[in-house]
């Protein structure tokens, strides 16, 4: 993110804006979320797919299983995570205390949409005042309730959005344009996973070797599940191969 010199004041602390109506400080988290590994959420016919790219520092001496990128919520709601992984284990922890709340106080689960708005009014009180500063985080939040199927997108601003399907993170416009000329709502839960697999492939610079990607499935009837990395390149052996001239994508 380029600045001009005059705009440098603006962004030592997070309570003030800039001339242009702008919080440095949140465009800063945005960037701290595009240099986060790609996740990827598809809705389908009772359930949501969620998916991440775990990038494994040293991939011969760290347990891969210590580096999560999806969480579970609740019983029927999920989160993957982009950006600052410190930030979003807070998160992570905020979420499912308000959940477990929620269960003791009324003896329902929340609901996703609710669920959601409490985390990002959470995020949205870290970008109102002094001496703190924002999540540099984004959650895609998905699962199951009574009103039906939800994935929503949560930035570090605190705002949100609800989506069918979506990515967030590192490189993930090529995953946006291969969701919006895939997915089609009446999926079941094996074509979910395979699109997500896909949308994650895109991202990649080494497209033949997914299994550090992490999957869970959010399912009514079924909870949550998460699949093992032998059922992941089960599912990748299904996924259509690449063209032979398709190019590398850069690194984000």
């Amino acid at each position: 993110m380029e600045m001009q010199p005059g705009q440098m004041a603006y962004d030592r602390a997070i309570t003030v804006f800039s001339p242009d109506g702008r919080l440095f400080q949140v465009e800063y988290a945005r960037e701290a979320v595009r240099r986060g590994a790609t996740t990827a959420g598809v809705c389908f016919q009772d359930g949501v797919v969620l998916a991440a790219d775990r990038r494994i520092p040293n991939p011969k001496l760290a347990e891969p299983s210590s580096l999560e990128k999806i969480h579970q919520i609740d019983e029927h709601i999920a989160c993957a995570t982009a950006g600052l992984v410190a930030d979003a284990r807070v998160l992570v922890d905020f979420a499912r205390l308000t959940s477990q709340i929620n269960r003791v106080t009324y003896a329902e689960p929340l609901t996703v949409e609710l669920l959601a708005r409490r985390i990002c009014d959470y995020k949205q009180q870290y970008t109102q005042f002094g001496g703190v500063r924002p999540f540099g985080t984004a959650l895609l939040v998905g699962g199951y309730d009574e009103t039906g199927v939800h994935l929503f997108e949560t930035e570090p601003s605190g705002s949100l959005t609800s989506f069918r399907a979506t990515s967030t993170g590192g490189n993930k416009g090529p995953v946006m344009e291969l969701f919006e000329s895939k997915y089609t709502p009446n999926m079941d839960a094996d074509g979910a996973v395979l699109l997500a697999l896909e949308g994650i492939r895109q991202s990649l610079e080494d497209t033949q070797n997914l299994g550090p990607v992490e999957v869970c499935v959010s399912q009514a009837g079924r909870g949550f599940r998460r699949l093992s990395p032998e059922e992941v390149q089960k599912f990748a052996s299904r996924l259509p191969a690449l063209p032979s001239t398709a190019a590398k994508p850069g690194k984000s």
